[in-house]
């Protein structure tokens, strides 16, 4: 029992996800810090405010509900979301796409079935494996193989 749990602690799936986790962790500190250090006072400037969200609430029958919390929770979030897909996501998907091969279309993979017989014929076949029986070929499938048309 327990070597089964080693192995899956062991895993590399297991180690990577945490290590995403913590890095993660800190990444969103940073984020948040820098928020609160310097987005927070610019929106306090242009809103002519205090620019601490953190203390802002508003009280109700004695009970107080800080929304300050949450806006600032908000204000992280769109940072740390933004920073996120400029930074990391659209690189990443240039990278992949400048390293990506284009695949090849595989011409019998598209079937159709034989007029005829009603066996299952590649797309771009023009005359049946099955029943001998000549077909048109398909023009799209013929296009995506990069094939010229036939003549008749």
């Amino acid at each position: 029992m327990l070597n089964g749990f080693k192995d899956f602690i062991l895993r590399g799936n297991v180690i990577s996800m945490a290590i995403g986790l913590a890095v993660g962790a800190a990444f969103t500190a940073v984020v948040t810090g820098f928020s609160n250090a310097f987005i927070t006072p610019l929106i306090g400037l242009a809103t002519r405010g205090t620019g601490d969200f953190s203390k802002a609430f508003y009280e109700v029958d004695g009970v107080k509900f800080p929304y300050g919390l949450f806006i600032s929770a908000a204000i992280a979030f769109l940072i740390t979301a933004a920073v996120l897909y400029f930074c990391v996501v659209v690189p990443m998907a240039k990278v992949q796409n400048r390293f990506a091969k284009e695949e090849e279309v595989d011409i019998k993979a598209a079937l159709r079935d034989c007029p005829r017989c009603f066996s299952a014929i590649p797309a771009v076949a023009s005359r049946c494996g099955h029943c001998t029986s000549e077909v048109e070929p398909d023009p799209e499938a013929l296009s995506l193989a990069k094939l010229p048309a036939q003549q008749h």
